[in-house]
């Protein structure tokens, strides 16, 4: 198949819908082999558009199926890192707080271990260093 005729939309279309057929394995395998093949051809954007399957046979290619595992990786990660730091922020507002003998009652370390947002979570730390009761951490100034 040449990759500049005006029919190779067409011709891509039927060869998606005749891989419908195959297993998910032997599908993954074949569209990417075949998006692989196409390059930096003006179909492989329609190709792209065809393939609704997940996983990759050729890393590194920049194929639809990598890019999307790839942006999942990246957002899984920066969720995790985002996680990771309220984690040691909630961890830093127990500790300052235990530190300076301020008692923490059930419902004030339940508030502060369920937040999650990286900026209040900073002003609590804050009001922490200079709070005479847990629950000064909340109070509006």
């Amino acid at each position: 198949m040449q990759s500049e005729s005006e029919n190779a939309p067409a011709i891509l279309g039927m060869v998606a819908r005749g891989m419908r057929t195959f297993d998910k394995a032997t599908a993954k395998y074949w569209c990417e082999w075949l998006e692989v093949g196409l390059e930096d051809t003006p179909v492989r954007d329609t190709w792209r558009e065809l393939e609704n399957m997940v996983g990759t046979y050729f890393p590194g290619r920049g194929t639809l199926f990598e890019e999307t595992y790839l942006e999942g990786k990246a957002a899984g990660l920066a969720e995790g890192k985002a996680e990771g730091k309220a984690e040691d922020r909630v961890a830093l507002i127990l500790r300052v707080l235990e530190k300076r003998g301020i008692s923490i009652p059930e419902a004030t370390r339940d508030r502060i271990t369920t937040c999650t947002d990286l900026d209040t979570l900073t002003l609590w730390f804050d009001r922490s260093l200079t709070a005479t009761t847990a629950e000064d951490l909340f109070t509006d100034v």
